[in-house]
């Protein structure tokens, strides 16, 4: 029998409520709970005292998340995963747990609590809680630093998997990943692409927590990486230099920057792939216009971009867009050369 559509009223509860269920899984994935549940079922006795935490909180906590499908109550006080809570688990191959963790951290938790200061004043709300710009509050904060890029790598995960079922690297000689982070997302295209080489590219705080990544996917050997500030340079020597989720974290002017110094560096027959989700018209669901907001809250200038904005950023790059390949996942392979119009360099 299916249930009946809730009552509109409600259906706006359960939205303007939402961050309840982020924190009630922001604590579990801090606590570790699916990966403590990974080989059965446990009362909360038991989690309780695995995670040093108040039996009867805890359990009230995975009573609410069992009810919207997170874990299941197989017997009084006793909880089990489901399908969805097993995206929780570290191990999973698509894990979600660090993203958990991050977005219902205090850097973007208290950040978002100022989203009125960002609506009224178009500056971001981040910096108007924490003092600095969010990359240089990485840089002074490891542990928020390091949280950042296991959520990064866990995202790139499955929209590193969709890129390269859409795309083909194997023309490229060298990729040169600018902001590449850990190098997930460079890792999996090397693995796949075996006469190819990379370059990493990302300040020195996150490349020199790199190797791990780089040694899981088994192409140590034929990835350099190299720290630096993009908007001072970008290394030479790639065929192909690959952005993702860099541009939208900031303004035109900080992009142009960015653009420019790779196409410095790009030879005649050289692409800039660039790989963002893109703002569509209408009023379809669209994770990419949620993703806009968090731009506005966190970054200096930060949003996603629609195609006819990626068109202008290139043309005042000396570059032009080639092609938009879209994915299974929401991120696009927006595809870039060297512009063939004087009047754009």
């Amino acid at each position: 029998m299916i249930a009946p559509p809730l009552p509109l009223h409600t259906q706006l509860l359960q939205m303007i409520s939402g961050y309840w269920v982020s924190q009630c899984l922001h604590v579990v994935a801090n606590l570790g709970i699916a990966d403590r549940l990974g080989d059965g079922a446990k009362s909360c006795r038991e989690l309780a005292t695995l995670t040093q935490s108040d039996e009867i909180a805890l359990y009230r906590v995975l009573r609410a998340l069992a009810s919207v499908g997170v874990f299941t109550e197989t017997a009084p006080q006793v909880f089990a995963l489901t399908p969805l809570a097993e995206y929780l688990r570290e191990d999973a191959p698509f894990s979600m747990r660090a993203t958990a963790i991050m977005l219902g951290s205090k850097e973007h938790y208290e950040a978002w609590s100022e989203l009125p200061y960002s609506v009224q004043t178009g500056q971001q709300a981040f910096k108007h809680r924490y003092g600095v710009e969010i990359f240089e509050y990485f840089g002074q904060n490891p542990e928020a630093a390091a949280i950042f890029e296991r959520s990064m790598n866990s995202f790139s995960k499955p929209e590193t998997s969709a890129i390269v079922e859409a795309y083909d690297f194997s023309g490229f000689n060298t990729l040169v990943d600018v902001g590449g982070g850990y190098g997930e997302m460079l890792g999996t295209i090397l693995q796949r692409t075996p006469t190819a080489a990379g370059i990493l590219f990302d300040e020195a705080y996150v490349v020199d927590h790199c190797a791990e990544t780089l040694n899981a996917h088994g192409i140590q050997a034929r990835c350099q990486a190299i720290a630096g500030n993009f908007f001072e340079f970008v290394p030479s020597g790639g065929d192909a230099y690959l952005l993702k989720h860099i541009l939208h974290d900031w303004d035109d002017q900080s992009c142009l920057k960015i653009l420019k110094n790779c196409r410095a560096q790009l030879p005649e027959n050289g692409k800039v792939l660039v790989f963002e989700a893109l703002i569509t018209p209408g009023d379809q669901p669209s994770g990419a216009k949620f993703l806009d907001i968090n731009m506005l809250v966190m970054c200096h200038g930060g949003k996603e971009r629609t195609e006819a904005e990626f068109n202008a950023l290139f043309a005042q790059a000396g570059l032009q867009l080639s092609r938009i390949i879209r994915t299974k996942e929401e991120i696009c392979i927006i595809e870039a050369t060297i512009s063939t119009d004087k009047n754009e360099r």
